[in-house]
């Protein structure tokens, strides 16, 4: 993937020919959106190196004190248990990782149960999700001392209504085999292989995961398709729930009362026209860290 500055300056210059971006009516502005858009591409990129890994047995070390779910997921996914891929992108995307400080701890805390060798792997959890939830409700005040759900979470708790619940209905959506390839096939069967299209339909039937709304939704799926579990990639930056991202959209192109959905129309063009893997996850990251200082480059953390 290129993140040359001079090639995504030129592709927004030339967007700009054909459509106008109020919000990025001075060479600061536009030098910073450019290192967001950079940024973004590289944050991808850091995903697709470990995909592209061949993961040992290293990466499911649990006691490991860089023990990295994404590279477990992949682990069992070269190995042939997706389940368990998919089991691990689904814990790293709801506690999310708390960059500056724990790391993916809290990830490697529930699914290890706390280093007691009681393993909530998928087959486990899937089997007895109550069992889980009172494992959770009894341990929830030894996890708050070791951990903290990362950036996209924050506004999430391990209390049973939420992360409990979180889990139940997550092994309710996938089905009662506990297959996530059944999952997959069923929606499949139903609109087809399209990537775009797949994804926005399991997006929409992820409604049923308690507490996934659409960042949760939207990170998941995006990290199941980089990740390779599935042949899937958002088509447009789902603005429809966002804040961060809808209120870089108003700003970048100067329409505080455009509805939502022509935002979102407006903003999947610019992706488009970027014309990257993974472009609107892109164009949603890079706009949302944007908006926070638009004329001054700040980083929203180090690629």
């Amino acid at each position: 993937m290129k993140t040359d500055l001079a090639d995504i300056k030129e592709k927004i210059i030339s967007y700009k020919k054909r459509i106008n971006l109020p919000g990025i009516n001075t060479d600061a502005k536009l030098d910073c959106f450019t290192r967001h858009i950079a940024d973004s591409i590289k944050r991808i990129q850091l995903i697709t190196d470990i995909r592209d890994e061949i993961q040992n047995l290293d990466s499911i070390d649990i006691t490991r004190n860089d023990f990295n779910p994404l590279k477990a997921a992949l682990y069992h996914k070269q190995h042939g248990n997706i389940d368990e891929a998919f089991w691990l992108v689904f814990l790293a995307t709801h506690f999310g990782e708390d960059e500056k400080k724990t790391k993916w701890h809290w990830v490697q805390d529930v699914y290890s149960g706390l280093g007691h060798k009681v393993y909530w792997d998928w087959k486990k959890t899937s089997a007895d999700p109550n069992g889980f939830r009172k494992w959770l409700d009894i341990n929830k005040n030894i996890l708050l001392g070791r951990g903290a759900f990362g950036n996209h979470r924050k506004y999430l708790s391990l209390n049973d209504s939420h992360t409990g619940m979180a889990v139940a209905t997550y092994i309710n959506w996938i089905g009662p085999k506990h297959k996530h390839i059944d999952l997959i096939n069923n929606v499949q069967g139903k609109v087809g292989v399209t990537p775009h299209v797949l994804f926005d339909a399991l997006y929409k039937s992820m409604d049923a995961v308690f507490q996934f709304g659409r960042v949760g939704r939207f990170d998941y799926l995006s990290m199941v398709g980089k990740l390779g579990l599935a042949n899937i990639e958002p088509g447009n930056p789902y603005l429809p729930g966002a804040t961060g991202p809808l209120i870089g959209a108003r700003l970048l192109f100067g329409e505080s009362n455009t509805p939502v959905p022509v935002l979102n129309h407006q903003l999947q063009y610019l992706g488009q026209h970027l014309d990257l893997y993974f472009g609107m996850q892109i164009i949603e990251d890079a706009v949302c860290n944007w908006q926070k200082s638009p004329d001054k480059y700040i980083p929203f953390f180090e690629v």
